[in-house]
């Protein structure tokens, strides 16, 4: 591979080092490769980490990206050691055609901080396409009265190829009657053809068989042969001849079918029948050629009849015949070169490359917000751009190479005043008149699982224009979604710019689709803008959790485990996000409500059950909320370190002194909360005074709904009930409650065996023990008023 600087001929290492410094610190410098074409998979082009200055650890978080300008995937980058190899079949033909140079452009694009490179993998012919004629046999009919040194043209034959690989030279099969008339110097004008060096004799040899090989400059060299049959007629002494052997012509682009090419002219000095001509293409023309040229056969007249685009050719090369009405006939040759010349019919295109949004209200100046690019099919004037943005904003556009422009932050933002601003890039190209293009972008919120051919937006385009010129039709600019077409996702409507879902989106599979709408009016030549949508899928609760991983049928504990000991852990995950995916976890026992850990709510005992039954509940905070269950089997086994002191094992005056002392701090207790109910009953009833003697028009006494307030471990939630009086309930099931909670409510759904029920209050806890037959059952706590 070769690797190469556009500079001169200094000291190349130490331009190369300063150079290097230079272009990475500016962001938008431009390296260069080379790799010939049809080079294997895998073959490498060049350390494009290394030499772009940056470190292969961070091309993974810097989210490493390389795009391709026409060059599809044909070069890829290993993000291991950053080196650029070739991925697919590299055919310069294919990709440049005739063209003397080959490159393909490559688009780096790095963040934190946001940094373009442009790279162009310069693409070296190899000889691999041999000289090929427009057909394996060419006819030729010769009157045996035609005098030496006539000549009679052919067509050469073509190579794919470029450069050396493409010189071709000609040799014709050793004969007594012909030699071969070379090329001259105009590459536009294939001069081959045959001379005639002794005369013919119809008698002596009717027909005569040659051979043309062409051979190109290549090694190895590549051949091509095509048969030459020449039959030999009598009668018909004088051939058509036109006023000319070449005809320039120039020819504007987009011009109307019947449009005047040229007038062609031929004579022959013969009479009668011999001397009427018919004019007619070449068997040797290209289709393309016939597909936009008619002749007329009579009067010589070449007309347009198809769409003439200077964009999809800029030369035409017509081969003429003038043919006359002998026995047998004879023909006369000119060539016609078309040049098409440019008119200003391409619209310039703004494609976005990067778009990094919201802004942060404290961003520095200069921070860099998009990534715009701008091209114009249109050559010379026509094709140059110029890009300008929406006056009295904050922001500027930047040029940073060629075509590319920076949208960077350029004044103080303050959310408080400014929101949002609504920025329109304009690009204007030099024609006369210029034509432009805007680049608006909308951003859409649609809800996953949404119905199929829903309406999720309407894009608008105006044209000043009047009648048909006005009329403006929409459409989608097709491109690949993954490994699906974009029309398989949205559609357009031609006519409203209604923009429809096609599908159920999933955010689990699609969090943003970004395309672009087209809007063209049926005016000649049409014109058009592009729109850019970003549609931002919004989740829905529609993943219930799912336990990670599977907890075990069973787990074994030892019966001495003391009160607030972890004893088993369940794990669960939902594939929502935000509110919709937290999970909590409900339990007979006592289990941590965003954790899974399971635990004792008192020390375990010889009492209690060998094997203890789990069921435990997950449950997401989605509306409605959706919910996982898992059964654990706690088996109590006789083992591990007993407790140094348990107040089970307390005898005598000390169990006595202590259940003293417990009844004592129960009494304070049941005090403290008696003096905080009053307080609080006091402060109600001020309150509602206060609010009863307010004027109406401040809140008037009214009787209103009934508030119930049902707390957890992490917050309270409230709910409305009209008459009656209101209730939380814990138990089987779901919660009674019906309104959003900002946290679940503790279920116990089933147990063989529970020994005490605990109820936490934030400043004290109260225990109240009561025994229970060895059954499964259910309890629930009803707060009324």
């Amino acid at each position: 591979m070769e690797f190469s600087w556009a500079i001169g001929q200094e000291s190349r290492r130490l331009l190369l080092s300063l150079l290097f410094l230079a272009a990475w610190e500016a962001g938008s410098s431009q390296i260069h490769y080379s790799v010939p074409e049809e080079a294997k998979h895998g073959t490498f082009v060049g350390r494009i980490a290394q030499d772009l200055g940056l470190e292969l650890a961070e091309l993974v978080p810097r989210l490493f990206r390389m795009a391709s300008k026409g060059g599809g995937d044909l070069l890829e980058v290993n993000l291991q050691n950053g080196i650029l190899f070739v991925n697919s079949r590299i055919d310069r033909e294919e990709l440049c055609g005739r063209s003397l140079e080959c490159s393909i452009h490559l688009e780096v694009i790095v963040e934190r901080p946001l940094q373009v490179f442009h790279v162009e993998v310069e693409v070296r012919d190899i000889n691999d396409n041999p000289p090929v004629f427009p057909g394996t046999q060419k006819n030729l009919f010769m009157a045996e009265s035609r005098p030496l040194d006539s000549r009679f043209p052919l067509e050469g034959a073509s190579d794919a190829d470029i450069g050396v690989n493409a010189v071709l030279t000609y040799t014709l099969s050793p004969n007594e009657y012909f030699s071969l008339e070379k090329p001259s110097g105009d590459e536009r004008v294939k001069r081959l053809g045959l001379v005639l060096r002794k005369p013919l004799d119809r008698e002596e040899a009717p027909q005569i068989f040659l051979v043309l090989t062409a051979t190109d400059g290549g090694k190895p060299e590549l051949t091509g042969t095509v048969q030459i049959l020449v039959t030999v007629l009598d009668a018909n002494d004088n051939a058509p001849a036109f006023d000319r052997t070449l005809y320039a012509v120039k020819l504007l682009e987009n011009v109307p079918n019947g449009t005047l090419v040229i007038k062609l002219n031929a004579s022959d000095l013969d009479e009668g029948s011999n001397g009427n001509i018919f004019y007619s293409f070449s068997t040797d023309i290209s289709p393309n050629v016939k597909s936009k040229f008619y002749i007329d056969p009579i009067t010589g007249k070449i007309m347009v009849k198809g769409y003439i685009d200077f964009e999809e050719s800029k030369f035409y090369e017509i081969l003429v015949d003038g043919i006359d009405s002998g026995q047998p006939p004879l023909s006369g040759h000119c060539t016609v070169m078309v040049e098409v010349e440019d008119t200003n019919d391409n619209v310039p295109v703004i494609e976005f490359k990067s778009l990094s949004l919201p802004v942060r209200e404290d961003a520095p100046l200069g921070t860099t917000i998009a990534l715009i690019s701008v091209s114009d099919r249109d050559s010379g004037a026509n094709g140059q751009v110029t890009c300008s943005l929406t006056p009295h904003v904050p922001f500027k556009l930047v040029s940073t190479f060629k075509n590319y422009y920076s949208l960077v932050l350029d004044g103080t933002l303050d959310r408080e005043s400014v929101a949002s601003y609504e920025l329109v890039v304009t690009a204007r190209d030099g024609g006369s008149p210029s034509l432009w293009a805007t680049a608006p972008e909308y951003t859409v919120f649609v809800k996953e699982n949404n119905a199929p051919g829903c309406h999720i937006f309407t894009v608008s385009a105006r044209d000043a224009d009047a009648q048909e010129n006005a009329r403006v039709a929409y459409s989608l600019v097709e491109r690949r979604v993954g490994e699906r077409a974009l029309s398989s996702y949205v559609s357009v409507h031609a006519e409203s710019g209604q923009v429809f879902a096609l599908q159920p989106l999933d955010r689990e599979e699609l969090e943003l689709l970004q395309f672009r709408v087209s809007a063209r009016d049926a005016g000649a030549p049409p014109l058009g803008s592009n729109v850019t949508l970003q549609v931002f899928v919004l989740d829905e609760n529609d993943n219930a959790p799912a336990l990670l991983p599977p907890p075990p049928p069973s787990q074994r504990v030892a019966r001495w485990v003391g009160a607030g000991q972890v004893v088993a852990k369940v794990r669960a995950v939902d594939a929502d996000s935000g509110y919709n995916a937290w999970l909590s976890y409900e339990l007979a026992f006592r289990v941590g409500l965003y954790t899974g850990e399971i635990s004792t709510t008192r020390a375990l005992d010889e009492a209690d059950a060998a094997r203890q039954r789990l069921l435990v509940l997950v449950k997401d905070h989605g509306e409605p909320a959706l919910t996982a269950t898992a059964t654990v089997l706690l088996w109590l086994e006789d083992g591990g370190a007993a407790p140094k002191a348990s107040s089970r094992l307390v005898v005598g005056p000390a169990a006595a002194a202590a259940e003293a002392a417990l009844v004592d701090v129960h009494v304070y207790l049941v005090v403290a909360i008696c003096a905080v109910s009053s307080l609080l009953v006091l402060t109600l009833l001020v309150y509602t005074a206060l609010r009863c003697s307010a004027p109406r028009g401040e809140g008037a006494c009214v009787p209103g709904p009934a508030r119930l307030v049902c707390s957890s471990a992490v917050g309270s939630w409230l709910r409305l009930r009209g008459g009656g009086g209101s209730g939380c309930a814990l138990g089987r099931g779901r919660p009674r409650p019906t309104s959003w909670p900002s946290a679940p409510v503790y279920q116990i759904l089933e147990t063989e065996r529970i020994n005490s029920l605990q109820l936490r209050i934030p400043s004290q806890r109260l225990v109240y023990k009561y025994p229970f037959f060895k059954v499964s059952y259910s309890f629930i706590l009803v707060i009324s008023s």
